[in-house]
Formats: structure tokens, sequence, C-alpha cells
């Protein structure tokens, strides 16, 4: 992909935007049918995370999910895909009930990947401005981003079957 396309920000289905701000940095925008409290429970609670967050179309089963949402707290996810195992963990940098999280994804031999995800509010539903900043242009290129849509997607049915739009 040329650099002038890499920066350029691509629309997917149900106006989840991704845009690639520059060879390390990846942003995901997504308005979400729910308030941020809920959006935020949903990405901080054990219980709901792990019934939105594995792209159903992946083929992975999450096996164990254990967060301890706070400053300095860690996460662990442990999946199956086939007949292996993988494990993706990091610390919890900073937790702003309701409007911001920032933590570490620190399972790759290529250095730290920061995920910022903030949540802003409007009319009951919430914008959802996710920032992955990658330690090298490789770690970025080797990603899996192009889950993100259908992720979110999932939030979103989420969201629903929990009342959200009422």
């Amino acid at each position: 992909m040329d650099e002038r396309r890499e920066s350029e920000a691509t629309p997917t289905r149900n106006q989840t935007t991704l845009e690639r701000k520059s060879e390390r940095e990846l942003v995901v925008t997504r308005t979400v049918n729910g308030p941020a409290r809920l959006v935020f429970e949903a990405w901080t609670k054990a219980e709901l995370f792990r019934r939105w967050w594995v792209p159903k179309s992946y083929g992975l089963t999450l096996l164990s999910c254990e967060m301890d949402v706070r400053i300095g707290g860690q996460y662990r996810l442990v999946f199956r895909h086939e007949d292996s195992t993988m494990e993706f963990f990091g610390t919890y940098l900073e937790v702003t009930p309701h409007s911001r999280l920032v933590w570490t994804n620190e399972e790759g031999d290529n250095g730290k990947t920061i995920t910022t995800v903030t949540f802003e509010e409007n009319a009951g539903k919430t914008l959802l401005v996710v920032h992955d900043l990658y330690p090298s242009k490789e770690a970025l290129d080797s990603g899996s981003t192009g889950a993100m849509p259908e992720t979110l997607d999932q939030l979103d049915e989420l969201l629903v079957s929990l009342g959200a739009t009422r």
C-alpha cells in the first residue's frame, strides 16, 4: 500500500473506520449503541468482555479471561485455535471510569503495543476511539487489525441484548 493511501481513513460496514496515522499507529473509530457507562463495563468486566471480544469468524475459543482493571492491574486472555493456544497479556496504565482505558500488549517479541480507548457519550450512544501505538511498523503490519469491525459489531449486539438502546 502506498504512503498516501495508508494515512487515509478506510470506512467499513457499520461506520467503523480504520485509519493508519503513521507507520506505527492505527486508529479505529466507531459509534456504538449504548451509554458510555455500559460500554465501559463491556470493556472492563470479564463476564461481559468475553461475550463480544473474539471475532466469531476467526474460529477462536476464549479459554480464559482474567482482568484486574485498575492502574497497575493486569489482564490475560488465553485462546484456543485448532490444536494450539495463544496468550495475550498486559498491564493497565490508565483507568478513568466511563471515559478512558490505556493498557499494554506485552505478548510479542517486538516490544509493547500501547492501546488507548476513549468513550465519549452523545445522546445515549458512545463514540469509541481505539488508538494502537505499535513498537514498529513490522509489528503493526503483522497484527490482526482487520478483526475490529466484526468485534465492534459483536459489542453492539451485546449492548442491544443488555437493553442499552431502550
